[in-house]
């Protein structure tokens, strides 16, 4: 079935179409197009992060040299580096901010199997934010703060399902925007876990939650003024010293928060640290919310992984349009490729397959034999900060 087919076109028989024609359609992004389409827009953005190109030219200098391929790939007409920046400037990249978001509504059906915490039923989810720098004076829209600003970034605030490592939620903003602001544009699910760092510790904003029948688990401020209600039996083999019922004593902190809390004070023997979580959930055992907490590490690590395999630290165009277009097409290359994954079985983690298919893409042979006929063996090295110089 896929004899003579490129990789690269078996691998965007895995896009839903109609999803894609449907965002098209909602923000008119063929009026008075005649030759390059959104579609092989998306193509060229979705090889420029396969393959790992730095800019426009080497973009299209890589195209043009595969140039009898491109027709099987779904790529009509010749490429021009004038072509594509125009595209990436004026179409809108809410269609691929769409897109991306139906594909990550298709890559959570395929993993609501996976459970990481067999105590719990519901969804949880790591919420965080990581700035990517920018230049200023190329990307002056994106000051980080008041006028008198000497640098330009951006923010990627994600809500990662920890149980599948899929991100839910996206949301780009200019770096001067605060995180806890972000909590207000959170969409809260019933039963929910949301599991937030010390930064989105906002009283006002965390009853939300509550009040949304959801619950949180977040760490403590120091200067955290309470009282204890009652105090529950602990074993401290288990690394859990403390475990409170308590409720905020200060006029404000009150008003903001007035109902009880539980306070859990963990020591972490690898990390040799003690850590005050506070949570809504009077439930689970202490050491569970210890362990989900641990688990926020995951949308760390999400963007690390964006960042070191993706493109998304070198732009091929300077205006929000463009940027956000490039960011989004990312997003949705990670997607998909998650998708592919699942669908075909594979045992490879996310970094392998990105490998392979970055050498492989116009080899002509089915994309499952391409990915199952060797013993893999590459590591990510995710968690590495630096490489070994005497690592044989």
């Amino acid at each position: 079935m896929n004899e003579g087919r490129t990789i690269f076109s078996q691998l965007m028989d895995f896009v839903p179409m109609h999803e894609f024609r449907a965002a098209v359609e909602r923000y008119n992004g063929e009026y008075r197009i005649r030759t390059f389409s959104c579609w092989n827009q998306f193509l060229c953005m979705a090889f420029a992060q396969l393959t790992y190109r730095e800019s426009l030219r080497d973009i299209v200098t890589c195209l043009k040299a595969l140039q009898p391929h491109l027709y099987h790939c779904g790529i009509r007409g010749s490429i021009a580096r004038s072509t594509l920046a125009d595209a990436n400037e004026v179409r809108s990249w809410k269609i691929h901010q769409d897109f991306a978001f139906a594909l990550i509504k298709r890559a959570r059906v395929l993993y609501l199997g996976d459970v990481s915490f067999k105590e719990i039923e519901k969804s949880v989810y790591a919420f965080d934010s990581t700035t990517i720098e920018l230049c200023l004076k190329l990307f002056p829209w994106a000051t980080a703060s008041g006028h008198t600003a000497t640098n330009a970034a951006i923010k990627l605030h994600t809500l990662l399902d920890v149980q599948s490592h899929i991100p839910t939620l996206i949301l780009l903003t200019p770096a001067k925007v605060n995180d806890m602001v972000m909590l207000d544009d959170l969409p809260l699910e019933v039963g929910a876990y949301y599991i937030l760092d010390r930064g989105y510790m906002s009283l006002r904003r965390l009853y939300r939650i509550t009040t949304s029948f959801a619950f949180f688990v977040t760490r403590a401020k120091r200067d955290l003024r309470f009282k204890r209600i009652y105090s529950r039996p602990v074993d401290k083999s288990t690394g859990v010293l403390v475990d409170q019922t308590i409720r905020f004593i200060g006029w404000k902190s009150k008003k903001d928060y007035p109902s009880h809390l539980r306070r859990i004070k963990f020591y972490d023997e690898k990390l040799g640290k003690y850590f005050v979580f506070l949570t809504n959930n009077f439930s689970l055992p202490a050491i569970v919310i210890a362990e989900l907490y641990r688990s926020r590490w995951q949308v760390e690590l999400f963007f690390k992984w964006i960042k070191q395999h993706l493109r998304i630290k070198a732009f091929y165009g300077t205006s929000q349009n463009a940027v956000l277009t490039q960011v989004w097409i990312a997003v949705s290359v990670y997607v998909l490729v998650a998708i592919v994954k699942k669908q075909l079985g594979l045992d490879l983690s996310l970094y392998t397959i990105l490998q392979i298919l970055s050498v492989s893409l116009f080899q002509k042979e089915p994309i499952l034999q391409t990915l199952q006929q060797h013993d893999y063996k590459i590591e990510d090295q995710l968690l590495s900060n630096q490489l070994c110089l005497f690592d044989f």
